[in-house]
């Protein structure tokens, strides 16, 4: 089932970067130091949503890229 909130994802390992992309806004943001089995967590949470606002938002820095 798609997110109502989250619209994409992209995870680079090199250098451990979460990019996401959220619904409302469009915009883009980019997450420091994801180990690679939270984002396969994430990938497999049957709410992207709740497991962002639980696991990622809050515990990684991040930037938002224009």
């Amino acid at each position: 089932m798609p997110s109502t909130a989250i619209r994409n994802t992209q995870y680079d390992p090199a250098t451990r970067t979460l990019s996401v992309w959220f619904v409302p806004s469009g915009n883009r943001y980019d997450y420091a130091e994801v180990a690679p089995a939270t984002y396969a967590a994430f990938r497999k949470a049957s709410s992207k949503g709740r497991f962002f606002n639980e696991f990622i938002r809050d515990h990684y820095s991040y930037r938002r890229v224009a």
